[in-house]
């Protein structure tokens, strides 16, 4: 429902806003604003871009006022989701010391981890009576904490609670459905387990996206590094096997390889330092890009190192 109400065109929300003032009215025994002149006159709903959440909660209480913290129970389940969904653990402690009937809903807190943490391997095991999520929600901050603090230390504390099983799909799951972890941190813990990055890069699917783009995608999750070096070759080389198994029909039309792809993405990463950086006087021009990418990739057209250079230009670097 909640979700519905956001996605209502303006002159709907005109309309059900006009609605629920007249409800009001009316509950209210048709009471109408005074005019300066005497004149009642109806006070009309100022216009906005969403529904009016204090005139719909009026509405569900029967038109009293409340003062003080608006009870989440209340709100649409969506909407309240979303506000707990922006405190951290402590203020969730606090928060259910204050709506008691919401602190102790484990339906509430389950719904906090999978939405915070999308994938553990407690999950998909039988819970022993008297399991709370409340709980595994504390235990899931404290671990990424201690992540953030401690690669290692992080995913020792996560498998100590039972949290996680010490497997490569596992700990790719882990990392790819979650947030929490500090890039730095998840940068130095893919570069010491391999195995872990291998079944990390398999979750990305690259299926129909734009080199560039999928390049960002990855980049998104597994941080490059800051200088070059053997592990920005590494990741690269395993980005370029997955877009290729993921697009066949691209690269048999396209006529690229896994080669190809990685003489690409490393020109996309120069080109993308030499159109962004402040230091670079001289900017490479499309023409220069296309004739210098040309040499290390011979079976690519030139439309196609063109429309490189345009999404570069236009929409900036590719490992932000």
């Amino acid at each position: 429902m909640g979700q519905a109400l956001w996605r209502l065109p303006p002159r709907q929300q005109l309309q059900l806003q006009e609605e629920l003032a007249d409800r009001l009215a009316d509950r209210e025994g048709g009471r109408q604003d005074q005019g300066r002149d005497g004149d009642p006159q109806k006070r009309a709903p100022q216009p906005c871009y969403g529904p009016d959440i204090y005139h719909l909660l009026r509405t569900r209480m029967g038109g009293k006022e409340q003062h003080g913290f608006i009870d989440l129970e209340m709100l649409p389940p969506e909407l309240g989701i979303t506000i707990l969904s922006y405190l951290n653990a402590t203020d969730l402690c606090l928060a259910g010391c204050v709506w008691q009937d919401l602190g102790s809903d484990e339906y509430l807190w389950q719904g906090l981890c999978k939405s915070t943490w999308g994938h553990c391997s407690i999950y998909n095991r039988r819970l022993p009576a008297g399991f709370s999520y409340r709980r595994l929600y504390l235990q899931l901050d404290e671990g990424c904490l201690t992540f953030n603090a401690n690669a290692q230390e992080g995913i020792d504390y996560f498998m100590s609670k039972g949290i996680l099983v010490d497997h490569p799909t596992e700990l790719a799951k882990f990392i790819f459905y979650t947030r929490r972890l500090h890039w730095k941190m998840l940068r130095i813990y893919l570069d010491e387990r391999r195995d872990v990055l291998d079944e990390l890069v398999t979750l990305h699917n690259f299926s129909n996206q734009f080199l560039p783009n999928a390049l960002r995608d990855f980049f998104r999750h597994i941080h490059a590094p800051e200088e070059r070096g053997e592990y920005l070759e590494t990741l690269i080389t395993k980005f370029s096997h997955r877009f290729c198994t993921c697009n066949p029909v691209l690269v048999r039309q396209l006529g690229l390889s896994p080669d190809a792809v990685y003489v690409l993405c490393y020109s996309l990463i120069l080109l993308s330092i030499d159109l962004t950086s402040p230091h670079v006087k001289n900017k490479m021009s499309k023409r220069e890009f296309i004739r210098n990418t040309r040499r290390a990739a011979h079976n690519v057209s030139d439309d196609f190192v063109g429309h490189l250079y345009d999404n570069i230009y236009l929409i900036g670097h590719v490992a932000v």
